[in-house]
């Protein structure tokens, strides 16, 4: 009897299953109320004396055994199962991923870089935290200038010197002190300035700002690379240059595109006159290249600007400048078949 009870032990521990019911039938083969340890407890009474110790021991042993080998079995197949949760069956077909969407200013940005790059420019970017001379005094604006007030600005209050950038041009300012002409290179980036926030206006917005510097660089040069920028972004060829002022350029002009009166929004858009302003330009006054070591008597150049967020705004119809910054899902989902 002895001898039986061994190979019993021996049979459970080679046991395996890969089902709870396998290890639930076992159990019960072994440990349940009509199970075999119960057979052999019922057996122990006609063991001779002599053997009475060895068989109790042996059948402790094949009892230790059997539970050890169900609780085993058990952990096994609950962390299975745990598994089988969380990645489900890794037989069935994938599911495709809910892919996000690239938000209306990453993509007018994209679009006005591809359109420059075509042309050679390249990119260029600087820091937001910036200091009055980057933003200011290198661009014509020295201390108590007042064009200064044309622009409201974040000042860091510990430190007066230093603001948050209220342009991109702080960028060309140090393309220009780092690199000699020719330069050709556009600016994007967040801008910051101290503005009430509106439908059609915010605290911080985006710009892209471009410079061309080198030798017998004209008016006419400008005109053209805004006539090529319009057309390749809006579709629009027809443009005009109204007279302006900006410290840092001279002369300075305002760019208008003509949209058309062709519907009800470009009524609205235009107000009515079909034109619609994009940006301000100019030539580069001599004092900023000067300012930023460049040789005024050499070389000259021309700058620009554009709002991306407006472009956005036009060129999707958004009529709210806070949507494109509330990160609004229901929003952003509409741009998920834009470039």
């Amino acid at each position: 009897m002895i001898d039986k009870i061994k190979e019993h032990i021996a049979e459970v521990e080679k046991f395996t299953a890969d089902s709870k019911e396998a290890v639930e039938s076992f159990r019960i083969k072994y440990l349940g109320k009509k199970g075999l340890l119960n057979d052999f407890f019922a057996e122990f009474k006609n063991v001779p004396n002599e053997q009475k110790k060895e068989f109790g021991q042996t059948i402790n042993q094949l009892k230790k055994t059997a539970e050890e080998k169900v609780n085993t079995l058990k952990n096994a197949l609950e962390n299975t199962t745990e598994e089988t949760g969380i990645y489900g069956d890794l037989t069935r077909p994938g599911e495709a991923s809910n892919l996000g969407a690239r938000h209306p200013i990453s993509i007018v940005k994209n679009q006005i870089i591809d359109i420059f790059s075509r042309i050679g420019f390249n990119v260029s970017e600087g820091p937001e935290i910036e200091d009055d001379w980057h933003n200011f005094t290198a661009l014509n604006l020295p201390e108590y200038h007042p064009a200064r007030d044309m622009q409201d600005t974040f000042f860091v209050q510990t430190n007066p010197d230093i603001l948050l950038r209220t342009h991109t041009s702080s960028v060309q300012v140090r393309y220009m002190e780092n690199n000699k002409p020719p330069i050709r290179t556009i600016s994007p980036g967040r801008v910051y300035r101290n503005e009430a926030i509106s439908a059609r206006s915010h605290c911080f917005f985006h710009q892209i700002e471009g410079l061309y510097i080198d030798k017998n660089v004209s008016f006419a040069d400008l005109k053209q690379t805004l006539q090529f920028f319009t057309t390749e972004l809006f579709g629009k060829s027809k443009i005009r240059l109204r007279p302006s002022y900006f410290p840092f350029t001279e002369p300075s002009a305002e760019v208008d595109v003509y949209w058309g009166l062709e519907t009800e929004a470009d009524y609205r858009i235009t107000k009515g006159t079909g034109w619609l302003e994009i940006g301000g330009c100019g030539m580069v006054d001599p004092n900023v290249l000067k300012n930023c070591g460049i040789d005024a008597n050499e070389y000259s150049g021309f700058a620009f600007g554009v709002g991306i967020d407006r472009i956005a705004m036009l060129l999707y119809q958004i009529t709210d400048i806070r949507l494109l910054s509330e990160n609004d899902v229901r929003f952003l989902e509409q741009f998920k078949s834009a470039l």
